[in-house]
């Protein structure tokens, strides 16, 4: 997998993605600033082909530096209670902050899934057994019991369809003042990166970590934090996008190994390239009515999923 295969992938499904739609748009529509076309172009086509590319890479990212923290390949804001805590986050900021900006919301959401995902680690800390299929189904639980929860008081609030409703992952509604939430997660890749390193040598342990003079739970802390940043804007702006994080982390190791600082990029632009093959095949199958992307996402990555823990397996 390298960088000259992905790049023209990366253009090419761009380039599709701005022009399939219900609307029809070709590039002579465009030199009329003033057309209807241009608007659709700049208003709806461009800021979601922005958002994808965002919401894709972060969330690969997120799983990635996980997985990387956790010494686990299954482990992701799916798996580990993050979108499930930041789900009950959300629900918290509609029902006690009913007029809240979005930056407030989010901060909430982002309070939550931070939360969350340290509760997680401390919950992995003290499991003696640490299967790598194990991990993951105690972070399901997790999950679970966090989902549970929002239903609850959803259902309490009568406000169970509307939630429902708004967290399905959708990039139709994404617009032009909508979607720009997702740009911390640039700041949040540069930061990663930086510290990418120091997140590979956390990943070889405690006692590993701190022979060599690292901070340990000050990295890991870090880590967490971008995750728990980048989970909380793209499912307050997107929706949940399952298993993401998941699976692009996996394939990019089977062939770029696990050194962080070099996997990260391959990383970003596979899930990029994935999010937006899943978000065209949404828009043409059943054409011109459109799939959400979560459907999309969770039906593929759900096979992509059995694959790896049967490979894993047969190499086991």
């Amino acid at each position: 997998m390298k960088k000259r295969y992905l790049i023209p992938a990366l253009i090419i499904l761009s380039v599709i993605s701005l022009f399939v739609g219900v609307s029809s748009i070709s590039i002579i529509d465009l030199l009329d600033f003033q057309s209807e076309e241009t608007q659709i172009f700049l208003i709806s086509r461009l800021p979601r082909l922005v958002a994808i590319l965002l919401a894709g890479a972060g969330m690969s990212m997120a799983g990635l530096i996980m997985q990387q923290l956790s010494r686990n390949k299954f482990v992701s804001p799916t798996t580990a209670g993050t979108l499930d805590a930041t789900r009950l986050g959300i629900l918290v900021s509609m029902l006690l902050f009913a007029n809240a900006s979005m930056l407030e919301k989010m901060a909430v959401a982002f309070a939550f899934a931070l939360a969350g995902t340290f509760l997680f680690m401390q919950i992995l800390d003290r499991i003696k057994f640490k299967d790598a299929i194990f991990i993951p189904l105690v972070g399901l639980m997790f999950g679970n019991i966090l989902s549970s929860i929002t239903t609850f008081f959803a259902y309490k609030a009568d406000v169970i369809q509307n939630m429902s409703a708004w967290l399905q992952g959708d990039f139709s509604m994404i617009m032009k003042g909508s979607y720009e939430l997702l740009y911390i997660s640039i700041p949040v890749f540069i930061i990663a990166y930086i510290y990418a390193n120091r997140f590979t040598v956390a990943g070889m342990g405690e006692d590993f970590s701190k022979n060599l003079g690292l901070k340990y739970r000050s990295v890991v802390n870090i880590g967490l934090v971008l995750v728990a940043l980048i989970t909380a804007t793209v499912v307050l702006t997107v929706g949940m996008i399952p298993f993401l994080g998941l699976i692009i982390p996996n394939i990019v190791s089977i062939f770029k190994g696990d050194h962080l600082q070099k996997t990260l990029p391959h990383t970003a632009m596979l899930g990029a390239i994935f999010l937006l093959a899943c978000d065209i095949l949404g828009r043409v199958l059943i054409y011109p009515y459109e799939i959400s992307i979560s459907l999309m996402v969770g039906v593929i990555g759900s096979f992509i999923f059995l694959f790896l823990l049967f490979r894993r397996k047969a190499y086991a």
